[in-house]
């Protein structure tokens, strides 16, 4: 039997997501439902992996049942496509399995033509609305399929404005309109070197092209290496019968939420244009009405509208984003989807929605997107310096967070300055999915144009950015760089500072303070705790990151690098007279002064931890990192040490390695210089021996020896370890139990695992390591060649943000069960960044780590991640 490509909306339904997209099998569920949809049909997303494999052409299978079920859809509607007289007007919308908003193409009033928009204006009686109509769909058309750029057709509308003295789009006559439409193909034609095509058939397949070539367009890719989103997913495409708000007065379309996205309040939340299409409230072209307002406009489809939204959200049992159009006094629904929202609102409507018997605690848990937590992480304003600071202008709070930093009026300078180490704040008069980038490398977003379902407001909530949108009191001027609000001209490069939760804008820099939570956060992460069984810790080198995370729930201390207590003024003098020392007496010397210092450290260490597990990682990098680099302090090094210059200068030389990732660091130096051992293993068990007898902790120490790549290497520094350690047990007569493990982060070691834990009492997997050593390539300079994987679809995300999991991955599987095999108890976790990303998380609970561990902020999300992948195993 042949593969059904195409599905009417009468045969599918919910659970049908991954073949129809979201949209597609929302409005095969809503018309299962009996509410008011406008009938069409999905292309499913096989079709759209099958375009790619018929090397970007439909086939012509896909091609006749896309006629078909276009006929179907002729004899459900009573008019024919291509008609000249009544013609069958469709919308072509994408619809990805998953929400991607913006990311990809719309198409509005396809079917239309030079012949059948005088038929239309006829049938119609309204000539205005069908010239509208066909002048919208020319631009739609060469924006979306040819890649015209758009702004040549709203400076021709814009001129046109001018010319007639209308304010807005609205004021335009069918007679106006006319001549834009004449000169509108007469741009595709300059553009294009043909003219607008004229056969419907030709639009609709050209059409549906474009969608599925959109999926692989450079924003849409950039936005699935964000959200961790396969590549070969593929989108669906939904044809469906055109309904029109731009009919006149009783016509409109709209936005709505059924709470609010920003809050979670329980209450409707949206708005609406009256005489408008869709695509105007979206792209934020003008300033929409709240929903509110509809009750005065249009009460009946008002009173329909808010039963049809509560039927949608008791059906889904979640927050809905809902479109409509309102045509001639009738109601439509566009589409339902769950609502994109901030983290302290999905985590408000998770914790309502169970309080109002909707969803179980495990629902709740499972329904907040982990990376969203880091968004309640965000600052906000210091209050004292708010009291102080007047603002130059106010619009619409559409995403919450306080940013401050420079202005720049393009996504492509936004980019840039950011990446040169600036805060940076992106201005525009309204965004567009091509301004991605910028939006993901700004502090906050300012718009000129748009409501609170606009494009920025809709990314910037997903993205925890703060963005102030709709400020309709800016006087932008991007040729000159600068804007003027409130009296005050804000030039490129100048600070200003905006609040996400209020609207207001501000000039010059404002002091930010971080993020407090409690209340609905407590609850969703007690919920949580109670349903993982991977334990979350943190990597932490300082008191205070260690106190933060503790906040933030962490179990532990997965790692303590101890090379960063080394670059305090006090003691780097100590540790480059220990590396420029020539004999191992005077070594011990210049080890032995580092001690206290050490020790102070590791016991302020264990009293915040209170008897958590802490793991202390012996010094790892190579010692040329230690040493002076400017004359002026090679001088003062060696007049404090009586030597000369060139000689320090000599032993630079001689530490200097081509290839210092790989060079003498780790294991190595303490294998080379014993000495450094013995210090680090002293410090480590007289804190501890000290903290237990004072505070009454009972502590553990946690020694790792890093990059091991052999069990002899291992032995051989955990002999050393082992007899300090036992020396200083003996002095302060205790009985103090400590355990020595080490780091997986070069492949041999993973490769041997079952020998290294004949030595070792832990693993713990060092994954940023372990993937450079694994790519064969460096994590600071990937950067430079990483771009062209992501756009050759060689890679499809950053394997030193998300855990490869077929490769390295495949390497910690191996290493935990050859581990296993030889010391059944032995303790596994994971301490590279990995340990905060949500599907590295979930693979470490497969694999059985007993812990992960990751930066302080990002604790949370991992408690969560861990959650998540519990109820992942159930499933």
């Amino acid at each position: 039997m042949s593969t059904k490509w195409v599905y009417q909306f009468n045969e599918g339904n919910a659970e049908m997501r991954n073949l129809l997209g979201g949209k597609g099998a929302n409005l095969a569920e809503m018309t299962g439902l009996g509410l008011p949809i406008p009938q069409g049909f999905t292309v499913t997303t096989e079709a759209c992996t099958n375009y790619y494999d018929c090397g970007e052409n439909i086939s012509d299978e896909v091609q006749g049942q896309i006629f078909d079920a276009m006929k179907a859809l002729e004899n459900i509607q009573g008019k024919e496509f291509g008609d000249l007289e009544d013609p069958l007007l469709v919308s072509v919308r994408s619809g990805a399995r998953v929400s991607m908003p913006g990311m990809m193409d719309t198409i509005l009033n396809l079917g239309l033509n030079d012949v059948a928009v005088e038929g239309f204006a006829k049938k119609t009686g309204n000539p205005r609305f069908a010239y509208d109509s066909y002048r919208r769909f020319i631009q739609m058309f060469a924006d979306v399929v040819k890649e015209v750029d758009k702004a040549k057709f709203e400076a021709v509308l814009d001129e046109m404005k001018e010319a007639k003295g209308a304010k807005f789009d609205t004021d335009l006559t069918a007679d106006d309109l006319k001549e834009v439409i004449v000169r509108y193909k007469e741009i595709y034609k300059s553009e294009l070197g043909e003219d607008f095509p004229q056969e419907p058939k030709e639009q609709l397949l050209e059409a549906i092209k474009a969608v599925f070539r959109s999926w692989d367009n450079p924003r849409a890719i950039y936005y699935r290496r964000m959200n961790d989103i396969p590549g070969d997913w593929g989108t669906a495409v939904n044809v469906q019968t055109m309904v029109f708000g731009n009919m006149g007065d009783t016509s409109g379309t709209g936005v709505a939420f059924t709470r609010n996205p920003s809050t979670g309040e329980k209450q409707i939340y949206g708005e609406y244009l009256i005489n408008a299409q869709g695509e105007d409230v979206v792209a934020g072209v003008r300033t929409p009405q709240p929903i509110t307002r509809l009750k005065e406009d249009l009460p009946e489809c008002y009173e329909q509208f808010m039963q049809i939204a509560k039927t949608l959200e008791d059906h889904y049992r979640d927050m809905q984003d809902m479109e409509f159009t309102i045509q001639e006094g009738k109601l439509y629904f566009l589409q339902t989807r769950n609502g994109k929202r901030t983290a302290p609102a999905a985590l408000r409507i998770a914790c309502e929605l169970v309080d109002e018997g909707m969803i179980t605690k495990e629902e709740a848990v499972s329904r907040i997107e982990a990376k969203a937590l880091d968004q309640l992480l965000h600052p906000r304003f210091d209050p004292e310096a708010i009291k102080a600071a007047v603002p130059i202008g106010e619009a619409l709070p559409a995403s919450p967070g306080a940013a401050t930093g420079k202005v720049y009026f393009t996504a492509e300078t936004a980019k840039l300055h950011h990446e040169a180490g600036e805060k940076v704040i992106l201005v525009r008069l309204e965004t567009s999915p091509e301004d991605i980038e910028g939006m993901h490398a700004a502090e906050g977003i300012l718009t000129a144009r748009g409501g609170m379902t606009s494009h920025a407001a809709v990314v910037a909530r997903g993205m925890g950015t703060a963005c102030v949108a709709g400020c309709g009191d800016i006087q932008l001027d991007e040729e000159k760089g600068l804007f003027i609000l409130g009296g005050k001209t804000v030039r490129e490069g100048d600070y200003i500072s905006i609040d996400g939760s209020t609207g207001k804008v501000y000039y010059g820099e404002i002091r930010t303070i971080p993020a407090t939570i409690s209340g609905n956060f407590d609850r969703i992460m007690t919920w949580a705790d109670e349903i993982r069984t991977l334990k979350v810790r943190t990597n932490a080198d300082t008191p205070a990151d260690a106190l933060n995370a503790v906040k933030f729930g962490a179990e532990g201390i997965g790692l303590c690098r101890t090379e960063h207590m080394f670059f305090d003024a006090e003691r780097i003098p100590k540790i480059r007279r220990m590396i420029l020392s020539r004999t191992k007496e005077a070594r011990e010397i210049a080890l032995n002064q580092l001690i206290p210092y050490q020790k102070k450290d590791f016991k302020e260490l264990y009293e915040v931890m209170e008897g958590k597990p802490v793991t202390i990682r012996f010094l790892d990098p190579p010692l040329h990192e230690f040493l002076p680099t400017t004359l002026e302090e090679i001088s003062a090094l060696a007049k404090d040490m009586n030597v000369t210059v060139e000689e320090i200068n000599m032993t630079r030389a001689s530490l200097h390695e081509f290839n210092p990732m790989m060079g003498h660091r780790g294991c190595r130096l303490a294998v080379t210089y014993p000495e450094i051992a013995k210090m680090q293993t002293r410090a480590v068990m007289e804190a501890a021996i000290e903290v237990k007898q004072e505070k009454g902790f009972d502590i553990v120490p946690e020694i790792m020896i890093p990059l091991v790549g052999e069990k002899k290497e291992l032995q051989f520094v955990k002999n050393v370890v082992v007899e300090t350690a036992e020396k200083v047990k003996a002095y302060y007569e205790s009985d103090i139990d400590y355990h020595i493990g080490t780091m997986i982060e070069i492949p041999r070691a993973a490769l041997l695992a079952n020998e290294i834990a004949e030595e070792a009492e832990f693993f713990s997997f060092g994954t940023n390591d372990l993937t450079q050593m694994t790519f064969g390539f460096s994590r600071d300079d990937a950067g430079k060649f990483l771009e062209a994987y992501y756009d050759n679809k060689i890679y499809e995300s950053d394997p030193f943000a998300k855990l490869d999991q077929d490769g390295v991955g495949q390497l910690i599987a191996m290493a935990a069960e050859k581990g296993r095999k030889t010391r059944p108890d032995i303790k596994l976790g994971i301490c590279g960044e990995h340990g905060g990303d949500p599907a590295s998380v979930e693979f470490c609970h497969k694999v059985g780590l007993n812990y992960v561990s990751c930066s302080p902020y990002r604790v949370p999300i991992a408690r969560l991640a861990a959650a998540q992948a519990a109820l992942n195993d159930k499933q």
